[in-house]
C-alpha cells in the first residue's frame, strides 16, 4: 500500500510517501503564499526518488485545516483531484492533529489565526482531547501542555495515517476553515 500524506495549511507544507508501514521519504517546504509552486513538483520528486509512479498510489491522506485559506484549499484540491483521477481512497485529518502527531502527552497544536486569535486543538498521544477550535491567546495558558506550532511541529506520518478518516464522498470534502475570511466578516459588518 503506497500512501501520500499531504498538508499545506500553514507556511510549512508537509509531504510524505509511505509504503505499508515504512516511511520512504518526507519533506517540509517553507513558503510564503507560494506552496502552489512546489506541491506538484514535490510529489513528483518524492515518487521519482523512490522509483514509484503516481499510478502506484493507493491512498491519500490530506490535512483539511484549519489554517491559511489558500493553503488549505491547495492541499485539499490536489488530494481530491488525484484521488478522483486515480480512483483511490481519500482520507482526511485535521492539520492540527497532523502537527501534534509526533508528540507524547497532552499537546496543544496551534496556528496563528491573526488578530490575537489562534486555531487550536488538544491531543494526547494521537487521540483528540479537544476538537479544533478558535481561541484567544489568553486561553493558551490554561493548562500545562506541550505546545507545537507552525515553526516547531514534526509529523509522524504513520500516526497520521492511523488517525485519518475515510472520505466517503470526495466531492463534498471541504476544508475546515473554523471561521469566515476577513473579507466575509467585513462584509457582514456593513
Amino acid at each position: 500500500m503506497l500512501t501520500l500524506v499531504l498538508d499545506s495549511s500553514t507556511k510549512r507544507m508537509y509531504m510524505a510517501l509511505v509504503q505499508n508501514d515504512t516511511l520512504l521519504t518526507e519533506a517540509y517546504y517553507e513558503g510564503l503564499n507560494n506552496h502552489s509552486e512546489y506541491i506538484v513538483s514535490g510529489i513528483k520528486k518524492m515518487l521519482d526518488e523512490n522509483n514509484k509512479s503516481i499510478k502506484e498510489l493507493n491512498k491519500i491522506v490530506v490535512g483539511i485545516g484549519p489554517g491559511s485559506y489558500t493553503g488549505v484549499r491547495l492541499a485539499v484540491t490536489t488530494a481530491k483531484m488525484l484521488s478522483v483521477l486515480l480512483n483511490i481512497d481519500l482520507y482526511q485529518i485535521s492539520s492540527l492533529a497532523l502537527m501534534s502527531s509526533s508528540t507524547k502527552g497532552k499537546t496543544l497544536a496551534s496556528i496563528d489565526a491573526r488578530h490575537g486569535n489562534v486555531f487550536g486543538g488538544i491531543y494526547e498521544d494521537g487521540k483528540v482531547l479537544f476538537e479544533d477550535f478558535l481561541l484567544y491567546e489568553e486561553l493558551l495558558k490554561h493548562e500545562h501542555l506541550t505546545e507545537v506550532n507552525v515553526s516547531t511541529f514534526k509529523v509522524e506520518p504513520l500516526v497520521c495515517i492511523k488517525a485519518s478518516t475515510l472520505v466517503l464522498n470526495k466531492e463534498l470534502l471541504v476544508p475546515n476553515y473554523l471561521r469566515d475570511t476577513e473579507a466575509e466578516r467585513n462584509l457582514c459588518q456593513k
